[in-house]
């Protein structure tokens, strides 16, 4: 079974198609070179180093809210 977590995009290298994300404080760089028209402040579904979407921040947090309840995430402030 796969799994994509929601990041907001922090910072992006237009040069090497990549972008900083933050979840819950921690920062990771991914490839953007699956998704198009991407901005700073976007959340995207990442897995295994890979933007595979963007999602819109309603449902980011919805997400991020079921994964806390589930105790794999810190709760959202």
């Amino acid at each position: 079974m796969c799994l994509a977590i929601p990041a907001e995009v922090i910072s992006i290298d237009t040069a090497s198609d990549t972008a900083v994300v933050s979840l819950g404080g921690i920062k990771k760089q991914i490839s953007l070179t699956l998704v198009e028209e991407v901005a700073i402040g976007d959340y995207l579904l990442i897995h295994v180093g890979y933007a595979l979407s963007k999602i819109s921040p309603d449902e980011a947090q919805k997400t991020l809210q079921l994964f806390a309840e589930a105790g794999m995430l810190e709760p959202s402030p």
